[in-house]
């Protein structure tokens, strides 16, 4: 595993190794001498294509967490929502699959989202803190001041992330993470 840093501030991409023989595939995909987190919570969620979820955020019990696909192809996206940031109210996005076998640690302050391209998605998390969901909010992935490029089907959200605030309606409503 390699860790590679990105022009956001603690946000990390963590090359891994996929080992394939006959018998399939072997990734390590966590080691606690190379990325030092204590995680506490961990789930993994399936998306069919073209399926879009989020930006959710916790705004109590803030959330870093550490996402691996191991079946599928998603574009991941976050949004820095921390105050003092250097790049707050900015988008970082990267292709995660299986295949290219990269993780992206997200620190606590960002809220996240990602787009499913495959038939099936396999997204497993490690996170820092328990999920709460009185405390979850999100931002639109519609909002244009986020100018997010997604591609140009019909995407399958829910009712809940049809109705996320807009990155103004956010700095309005809680001014930073």
């Amino acid at each position: 595993m390699i860790i590679k840093k990105t022009k956001f501030k603690d946000l990390l991409i963590i090359k891994q190794k996929n080992n394939k023989d006959s018998r399939g595939i072997l990734r390590e995909t966590f080691n606690n001498k190379i990325l030092k987190e204590k995680f506490i919570f961990e789930y993994c969620t399936t998306s069919k294509k073209n399926v879009f979820r989020g930006f959710h955020f916790q705004k109590k019990n803030k959330q870093a967490k550490y996402v691996n696909v191991v079946k599928g192809k998603i574009l991941d996206l976050v949004i820095d929502l921390r105050r003092k940031s250097k790049t707050f109210g900015k988008v970082f996005s990267i292709i995660l699959s299986k295949n290219n076998a990269l993780g992206l640690y997200i620190p606590a302050g960002f809220a996240h989202a990602y787009f499913s391209y495959e038939n099936e998605n396999i997204i497993y998390y490690k996170l820092d803190n328990y999920y709460n969901p009185k405390f979850e909010f999100g931002i639109d992935f519609n909002d244009p001041t986020l100018n997010i490029k997604l591609p140009r089907v019909k995407i399958k959200i829910s009712k809940k992330d049809r109705n996320l605030l807009s990155l103004d309606e956010f700095k309005k409503k809680f001014k930073f993470l």
